[in-house]
């Protein structure tokens, strides 16, 4: 038992079955035992898994290219800021080195009061704790993390709370008998806290998702873990010790974001995204290296971001309302 589950194991046996939001919340960021907490690098050839991020410096050179395009469109604001969620290791800090840079992680930093310029972020709300219900005759049913036989199980508990209900029949509408799915108010938490703070400017999401029409998709939900490279199903196994994560209802952030002051500007494959900022050089920023093995290696890595990972992850970026 890690320790990340003895804790969640006393917890259940105090108070019985746990919403899975609060099983993933410990299991991802307990101060001591988390995840994301422990000294462990999860990132990379060591770690468990690589993001785009770890694509460098192909993809902080086209990302910067296509926010630097952004900040053309606003008239290059002096206070122009590029403020970045989920920042982990930094990878990205070289590729913003020409902006103000803020880089922010969950319980380590804390949004600007105001910002005038773009909130990226690459994998950050994927990784935000998040509800499980099952459709049942109509009804949704929450599903709860029980303890049984010296393992985490799935319980089938009473009706979801009402702030799911509603989340549920904004957002992704009528769903099938037995259907998975999974809820992310967290997500719109910082959604809401990023629109009160952008006083002009764009949020620039880049993560892996579905529209609610695309959920059918997925009858058993997206929830997934992630350990020494290996893809699991089952993310109630060795809770602080693998990274479990849940795709992005695009849908919910687009409409939400809507009633919050967000427009949507554009939702695209993240392949569009980045040949829409290498297009007006033909990548030259990219390819542009200083010896025929750093050119190949970046040729490399941007092939990999056009039809690999550009393929599987979507961009979604949102103005603040009222801009020209």
């Amino acid at each position: 038992m890690t320790p990340a589950g003895e804790i969640l194991r006393d917890e259940i046996r105090r108070s019985g079955p746990l919403p899975f939001a609060r099983f993933m919340e410990v299991a991802l960021y307990h101060a001591d035992f988390g995840y994301y907490r422990r000294k462990r690098d999860p990132f990379g050839a060591g770690g468990d898994f690589y993001t785009a991020e770890q694509i460098q410096p192909a993809y902080g050179i086209l990302i910067a290219q296509r926010i630097r395009m952004l900040r053309n469109g606003m008239g290059n604001a002096e206070d122009f800021a590029v403020v970045e969620l989920g920042a982990g290791r930094g990878e990205m800090a070289e590729a913003f080195s020409e902006f103000q840079y803020i880089p922010i992680d969950l319980g380590n930093g804390n949004l600007p009061e105001r910002i005038r310029g773009v909130v990226f972020s690459n994998e950050f709300f994927d990784a935000l704790p998040v509800h499980v219900a099952i459709m049942r005759e109509g009804a949704a049913r929450e599903m709860r993390v029980g303890f049984a036989n010296e393992r985490f199980t799935w319980v089938e508990a009473g009706p979801v709370a009402e702030e799911v209900e509603c989340y549920r029949k904004k957002y992704l509408g009528l769903l099938s008998d037995g259907q998975v799915f999974e809820v992310s108010l967290e997500a719109l938490r910082w959604l809401e806290r990023i629109a009160a703070r952008l006083e002009a400017g764009y949020v620039l999401s880049i993560d892996y998702g579905y529209s609610a029409a695309e959920l059918p998709r997925f009858p058993r939900g997206t929830l997934m873990s992630y350990r020494r490279h290996q893809a699991f199903e089952d993310v109630l196994k060795h809770p602080g010790e693998q990274d479990i994560t849940a795709h992005v209802c695009f849908t919910a952030l687009e409409q939400h974001g809507k009633r919050i002051g967000l427009e949507t500007v554009a939702f695209e494959p993240l392949a569009r995204t980045l040949i829409e900022a290498g297009e007006g050089d033909q990548f030259a920023r990219v390819l542009d290296a200083g010896s025929p093995v750093e050119a190949r290696r970046r040729s490399l890595q941007l092939k990999q971001l056009l039809f690999g990972m550009g393929e599987t992850f979507r961009t979604l970026l949102q103005r603040k309302a009222g801009q020209q």
